[in-house]
């Protein structure tokens, strides 16, 4: 960029590039060649002046698009989209994704920022030609008692047969929060009345529930008024009778929430699950969720923030998450054929300082996957990924490996 000549005052006007055989003998016999002062050498060394600005100025625009540009050369990653270009709220947060009858649809949280009263439920449909206009389709507000609450943490959920339910909680915070459901019976496009669900029970707390071969609805739940603990909740008709196990974990030895859970055929239910501790945490069910085994530490890390897998059509896992031990400036895609080995996938963000996280991910019929996640807590951002495409490397003792 630079070229070697020295750059030395001139009778203290201006400034001269001399080559350097003549800088050295600057007081010898070169001395006539300093004695000359042209205006066209002043401004030939003010344009290479420019001209390095200039390339550092690209090379820092660069910089800043680099982490884009190296998301869309990863092999798998198909397309990036907000669900709404312009958000209907300052704040979007929490989202949940599903595929039902060739359409997917997302629901978010959003308001003022989060815990905020005005904190609603929003909802999108695409049909296949974008993302539809985000509508309010549930809030907190309880006219007769003049009372507003935050709503938070949607959850979409359709099983084999039946309408599609949209799981929400709403209080002041997630230690006082209840769990409520609606439901709709043309598939979005219209939502009856919120139902309170039972004392105790929140429904699935963040991530999608499981549907068990005899129907039962699998769900990952957590509670924050005792400290950090999860248990499982499970129905055959979430408008009717619900069952809960006891905490799965204790609080004082390790704080986890959030569960995702992946139904590996022919092999113990897992459950994966956020923490406080700095890592993903992870226990396994022998007998359909009814018990569970000691919630033990992953390879993997967590910055005490939220992730979701989901079991693909080729037996292998797919797991959306922060590899990072602080901060949610990194958002990743990981692969695992058994639950335990994982490999490194996909890099979708990497913004130091920004924050990408509360992922969910879900498969269509047609084998591609759909995550959905918090974009800087802005917009909800919507991905597509082929995973017969992914290109995977092992990760090794934690550690990502790119």
């Amino acid at each position: 960029m630079f070229n070697l000549n020295r750059v030395i005052p001139f009778n203290g006007v201006g400034w001269r590039s001399v080559p350097n055989s003549l800088a050295k003998n600057r007081f010898g016999a070169s001395e006539a060649c300093l004695e000359e002062w042209c205006v066209s050498d002043f401004s030939a060394n003010m344009k290479q002046f420019l001209l390095c600005w200039t390339v550092f100025f690209v090379s820092w625009v660069g910089s800043r698009l680099n982490a884009e540009d190296v998301a869309y050369s990863q092999p798998g990653l198909l397309k990036k989209e907000f669900v709404a270009d312009a958000s209907p709220t300052k704040s979007s947060h929490g989202s949940t994704i599903i595929e039902s009858k060739d359409v997917l649809m997302a629901a978010w949280f959003g308001g003022e920022y989060e815990r905020s009263p005005d904190a609603s439920i929003f909802f999108s449909r695409n049909e296949g030609r974008g993302w539809s206009q985000p509508v309010e389709v549930a809030n907190g507000i309880h006219e007769e008692d003049h009372a507003r609450f935050p709503t938070w943490n949607p959850v979409l959920f359709r099983g084999k047969d039946g309408p599609l339910y949209l799981f929400y909680k709403e209080g002041p915070s997630p230690s006082e929060w209840w769990g409520l459901v609606k439901v709709s019976w043309d598939n979005g496009r219209t939502w009856g009345k919120s139902k309170k669900l039972p004392m105790g029970i929140v429904g699935p707390v963040r991530n999608k529930p499981i549907e068990l071969e005899d129907g039962t609805i699998l769900c990952g739940s957590s509670t924050e008024d005792e400290g950090w603990r999860i248990n499982l909740e499970r129905t055959k008709n979430p408008l009717g009778i619900w069952t809960k196990t006891p905490a799965l974990n204790r609080a004082l030895d390790v704080a986890v929430i959030q569960p995702t859970l992946l139904n590996w055929p022919e092999a113990p239910l897992q459950l994966l699950c956020r923490s406080k501790n700095g890592a993903i945490y992870q226990t396994f069910s022998d007998d359909t969720g009814f018990t569970w085994r000691r919630v033990v530490r992953t390879e993997l890390p967590n910055p005490n923030s939220a992730i979701d897998a989901v079991l693909l059509r080729d037996g292998r896992a797919l797991l959306v998450y922060n590899h990072s031990i602080e901060g949610r400036s990194v958002l990743n895609v990981a692969i695992s054929k058994d639950g335990r080995k994982w490999e490194g996938a996909l890099l979708l963000e990497n913004s130091p300082g920004d924050e990408f996280s509360y992922p969910a991910v879900v498969q269509g019929a047609d084998r591609l996957v759909h995550v959905t996640y918090t974009w800087k807590h802005d917009k909800i951002r919507h991905v597509i990924i082929d995973p017969g495409s992914l290109v995977t490397k092992p990760i090794v003792d934690g550690q990502w490996p790119w």
